[in-house]
C-alpha cells in the first residue's frame, strides 16, 4: 500500500490494483491519469495525460468500462460507467464518453459523439 501512494505522488498515475490491463499499454505523457480497480483495458492501447477512466457515480461502484484493443485516449478525456469501447477506437481530446463507442470509430466532445468520417 505505501509503494502504491509513493508511485501515484511520483508517477501521478492512480491505477487499481485490480484492474486489468492487456499487453504493451502505453502511456504517453505521464500525470493526472486514474484507473478504476474494475476496469478492463485490452492490448495495445494507448493513454496520454489527464485521463480518467472510471465510474459514474455512487448507483453503481464497480460499473467501470471494458476497452478492446488498440484504443487510444486523447488528453483530457473522460471515460466513465459502464461502457464499452470498441477495438480500433480513438477517444478525442477532453471528450466525456457515457455510452458505449463502437469499433474503428473516432468520438469527441461533451458527451461523446462519432465525429463525420468515422462511422
Amino acid at each position: 500500500m505505501i509503494l502504491n501512494k509513493l508511485v501515484e505522488i511520483i508517477c501521478g498515475i492512480t491505477i487499481g490494483s485490480t484492474a486489468t490491463i492487456g499487453r504493451r499499454l502505453r502511456i504517453e505523457h505521464h500525470g493526472c491519469i486514474v484507473i478504476h480497480g474494475a476496469t478492463v483495458i485490452g492490448d495495445d492501447c494507448l493513454i496520454r495525460h489527464g485521463v480518467t477512466i472510471g465510474n459514474s457515480g455512487t448507483e453503481d461502484l464497480f460499473g467501470a468500462p471494458r476497452i478492446g484493443n488498440r484504443v487510444q485516449m486523447g488528453a483530457g478525456a473522460k471515460i466513465l460507467g459502464r461502457v464499452t469501447i470498441g477495438d480500433g477506437a480513438i477517444i478525442g481530446a477532453n471528450a466525456v464518453v457515457v455510452h458505449d463507442v463502437p469499433d474503428n470509430v473516432a468520438v469527441g466532445g461533451v458527451p461523446a459523439r462519432p465525429l463525420k468520417g468515422t462511422t
